[in-house]
């Protein structure tokens, strides 16, 4: 069985630092791409980065390149999201999610979705 676990969200003050985890068990980095998506309350689900193992590509939104990072951790199954320079519009609940390969610089779904991390940014 596929699974995502979030971890690492909390209350942060703007121009702070965060960092998410994405642990994945049921599929290894070689079957999907990871992709990190937010959602605020009220707005639509914006597809924030994306890392590909295979094709050992990143992806990042316009909204987030220079201030957030993906990075991997292979043996410990794990997709990373650090996040500096956080701003109040950048609060929102995080999800990691499998997504396939091509979708990575796209980000419009995924196949399998973790629960979901809040990010809240005071300002």
């Amino acid at each position: 069985e596929a699974q995502l676990v979030e971890s690492g969200g909390g209350l942060v003050q703007a121009g702070g630092s965060l960092r998410l985890s994405c642990v994945v068990s049921g599929f290894t980095f070689d079957d999907f791409a990871i992709g990190w998506f937010r959602q605020a309350p009220g707005q639509e689900r914006e597809g924030v980065s994306c890392f590909a193992k295979t094709d050992r590509m990143t992806y990042y939104a316009d909204s987030v390149k220079g201030r957030f990072t993906i990075s991997s951790d292979i043996a410990k199954n794990t997709v990373y999201l650090q996040m500096n320079s956080l701003k109040p519009e950048d609060a929102a609940v995080y999800y990691c999610a499998a997504v396939s390969t091509w979708e990575c610089t796209i980000l419009t779904g995924g196949t399998y979705w973790g629960q979901g991390t809040q990010v809240t940014v005071s300002s």
